[in-house]
């Protein structure tokens, strides 16, 4: 009888442990999640440098671009979201918004909101509500950026900047190379070249 009695549950305890790992599996980071992409050209002009400011101070907001899509692929892609996957100590990440080229009038690499060159971002159409589509072999005349707060003296560069899409139906991530430090300077010191005499 005990060994009639486990049989019977066996099948059952197969059947819901087959359940929970499908469950397991298609929860994101499984086979369902977005696969590694390579549509997205790495060789743009963020990607030979660290873009950067000296004379930031605790409190500042900042706009940090990220690097403008280009579709090097045959096919058209959607990108559904952006995130900078390195933010250190001393950054808080605001979030991200995504604006056409025209209407900035070129690509603000780093600017400090309400800076006299820095666009009234509050004023511009932002295309980060619904996926910016990027023909084959184009470069995007959207692009994002993500605004930050200075919250202390930061201890590292802001970087990694990674872009989600669609291509074909199918999810990939891609990360691009961007990089932007930026310095608190202390109360008194002179800037960096100057001395005081």
């Amino acid at each position: 009888m005990r060994i009639r009695g486990y049989a019977d549950r066996g099948p059952r305890l197969l059947v819901f442990l087959t359940a929970l790992a499908l469950a397991v599996c298609s929860s994101g980071s499984g086979a369902d999640g977005p696969g590694p992409g390579r549509a997205l050209a790495e060789d743009g002009a963020q990607s030979s440098g660290v873009v950067g400011n000296e004379h930031a101070r605790v409190g500042d907001l900042w706009y940090l671009a990220l690097p403008v899509p280009h579709n090097t692929s045959d096919r058209p892609i959607e990108i559904t979201r952006v995130a900078v996957d390195h933010v250190p100590a001393g950054i808080e990440l605001l979030g991200y918004g995504a604006y056409d080229l025209e209407d900035t009038e070129g690509l603000p690499l780093l600017t400090k909101k309400n800076g006299p060159q820095t666009p009234d971002f509050a004023k511009l159409r932002n295309y980060a509500t619904k996926p910016v589509k990027v023909a084959a072999g184009s470069e995007s005349d959207i692009f994002y950026l993500a605004e930050v707060r200075i919250t202390a003296p930061p201890k590292d560069t802001v970087r990694e900047c990674r872009f989600f899409y669609r291509q074909g139906g199918t999810a990939y991530t891609q990360s691009l190379d961007c990089e932007v430090e930026l310095q608190v300077a202390e109360r008194g010191a002179a800037p960096k070249g100057l001395s005081i005499a």
